[in-house]
């Protein structure tokens, strides 16, 4: 029999499905239907402490509207103030109490005073684990990569000293030198990461000559970067190694495992095939492990990593290299002429 069960962050998974950050995961009875399906855990939705400040200043516009149309309106109601991340914070002790499987919160602040705070808030939901959502969008030109480096570097730090939950990093790609932040915040402490996560990108509608914000869902062969640093990360640091984008059905999953990824996040294979279908991607990683003779998932992961590879070059530009300096046969057999 098959043992499909794994670790992220040193919290037993009965298999390697995680359910990611996404509107999915607000319905209580989604919860339970992606439970059932067979998902080995879920990661909350984000709490962005920028959409509530967005939302605290939306409410404060709508209250104070009419307020100077005469001296009485403005004394009528009382002083209401936004409820901060207590939604949120009920909602996630209710996702928690309906769940059997491990349920991961994720984080994103803009201070590092609200990080600790929300991160504290947080554990005290009895949450299984913390994901911080870490990402830098270039807004100027004056900031240097080591200072938004260091900063992070340092908020892990500081959640890592106020909480006892075990914290994961959910990273963009878009760093002079991944690997290298990665290995810094591997030795302060971090238990996991999330490769990668997919940020918003804006898109213009020519007709009308605006801007768009599409449905930001993944395709199928966007997991290619993901392989290249589960393979590259494997063995090389103390903690886990989540792959996420592009993750549509079992055969992907063990694309990633065979690379060195503990485990994989999936969300937009849920909205195309609904949770039922997370029960056909493990069906299939149990097909695929009786084919070649595999009794539980530790026995392959990690085969095709850059440590126990055949080809030390295959996570470098080999293939680029092999047509530059290769004839028109080579360049046929890659590309359509």
């Amino acid at each position: 029999m098959t043992n499909l069960s794994t670790h992220y962050m040193g919290i037993p998974l009965r298999n390697p499905i995680i359910i990611g950050s996404s509107s999915l995961v607000n319905d209580l009875n989604m919860l339970k239907k992606l439970e059932e399906a067979g998902a080995a855990a879920v990661v909350y939705k984000s709490l962005f402490e920028e959409q509530i400040h967005l939302e605290s200043i939306q409410m404060e516009d709508e209250m104070t509207e009419f307020s100077d149309r005469n001296a009485e309106m403005g004394n009528i109601f009382p002083k209401l103030q936004h409820a901060g991340p207590q939604e949120y914070l009920l909602n996630l002790r209710k996702a928690k109490s309906q769940l059997g499987i491990p349920l991961i919160a994720s984080l994103n602040c803009i201070y590092t005073k609200t990080w600790l705070e929300y991160a504290k808030l947080i554990e005290k939901t009895g949450v299984d684990g913390l994901e911080l959502n870490f990402y830098a969008v270039p807004r100027d030109f004056d900031s240097e990569a080591k200072t938004i480096e260091d900063q992070q570097v340092a908020l892990l730090r500081a959640v890592k000293k106020v909480v006892s939950i075990p914290v994961s990093i959910k990273l963009s790609p878009f760093y002079t030198n991944v690997l290298n932040l990665i290995s810094r915040m591997d030795k302060a402490g971090a238990n996991g990461f999330v490769l990668f996560n997919r940020l918003f990108e804006p898109d213009i509608n020519i007709e009308d000559m605006k801007h768009s914000s599409p449905f930001n869902l993944s395709h199928e062969g966007d997991g290619r970067l993901a392989i290249r640093y589960a393979g590259i990360l494997f063995d090389k640091v103390e903690g886990s190694v989540c792959s996420n984008t592009g993750i549509y059905g079992g055969n992907d999953v063990v694309k990633m495992l065979l690379a060195g990824a503990d485990c994989v996040q999936i969300v937009s294979t849920i909205y195309k095939h609904k949770p039922e279908y997370i029960a056909t991607m493990l069906s299939d990683i149990e097909t695929w492990m009786k084919a070649h003779k595999f009794g539980s998932v530790d026995e392959f992961k990690g085969l095709l990593s850059r440590k126990n590879t055949a080809n030390p070059y295959i996570y470098k530009r080999a293939q680029y290299i092999e047509i530059l300096m290769s004839g028109e046969e080579v360049l046929k057999k890659h590309l359509t002429i």
